[in-house]
C-alpha cells in the first residue's frame, strides 16, 4: 500500500473538519449522526474514524482548531481583529463555537479535557498580556487573567448576537472595551 503524503494527510483531516463543521452547525452535536457527518463529508465513516477515531474526538480537533485560529487573530491583530472577524463570522462556524459552549457547560468530562487541551497556548497568552501590561498597553491595575475573561465575555456576546442573526456594529462595542482596558493613570 503506497504512503500517502503529509500534506495529503492534511488535506483529508481539512476535509473531514471542514464537513464536520458543517453538520454540527446544522445538527448540533447530539444531531450530528454518524450518516449526517459521512453525507456532508463526502467519505464513509471508515475514513473519517480512520482520522479521528470516534464523533467526540472530531468534535474536540474542530473547537481546538477554531480556538487556535481565534488566539492567532488575536496575536497578530489584536482585540479589534477578533471582535471584527467573530462579527463577520459564518453562522455555521459560530454554531460550533457555542456548541463548545453547551458542552462546556453539560459535559463534565469534555470540561476537564478542554481545561488541559493545549497548555502551549495557554502560556503564550499569558506571556502577551504580561507583555502589553508591562508596556503599558492595556490597564496593569488588574490581573491579566481578569482583563482576559472580560474580552473573553464580549467575544462570546457578539458570536451570540451574530449567529441569531443580529447585526453587531462592533466599532461602538470596541470603544467600549478600549476604554475599560486603556491603561489608568
Amino acid at each position: 500500500m503506497p504512503k500517502r503524503s503529509e500534506e495529503h494527510l492534511q488535506a483529508r483531516r481539512q476535509q473531514i473538519l471542514d464537513g464536520a463543521r458543517r453538520t454540527f452547525a446544522k445538527h448540533g452535536y447530539e444531531g450530528a449522526t454518524v450518516a449526517r457527518l459521512e453525507q456532508e463529508i463526502g467519505l464513509s465513516r471508515g475514513a473519517i474514524f480512520n482520522y479521528y477515531p470516534n464523533k467526540l474526538e472530531l468534535f474536540f480537533a474542530l473547537a481546538k482548531q477554531d480556538e487556535a485560529r481565534m488566539f492567532e487573530t488575536w496575536m497578530d491583530g489584536g482585540f479589534e481583529a477578533v471582535m471584527r472577524l467573530i462579527a463577520e463570522e459564518n453562522p455555521d462556524w459560530l454554531g460550533v463555537y457555542l456548541e463548545n459552549g453547551r458542552r462546556l457547560r453539560t459535559d463534565e468530562e469534555f470540561r476537564k479535557r478542554w481545561a488541559s487541551r493545549n497548555p502551549d497556548l495557554e502560556e503564550r497568552a499569558h506571556e502577551w498580556l504580561t507583555r502589553l501590561q508591562a508596556q503599558g498597553d492595556i490597564r496593569a491595575d488588574l490581573p491579566f487573567e481578569a482583563i482576559g475573561r472580560f474580552f473573553g465575555l464580549v467575544v462570546d456576546g457578539v458570536a451570540l448576537h451574530t449567529s441569531m442573526g443580529f447585526p453587531v456594529d462592533v466599532e461602538p462595542i470596541l470603544t467600549l472595551v478600549r476604554d475599560a482596558i486603556a491603561p489608568r493613570d
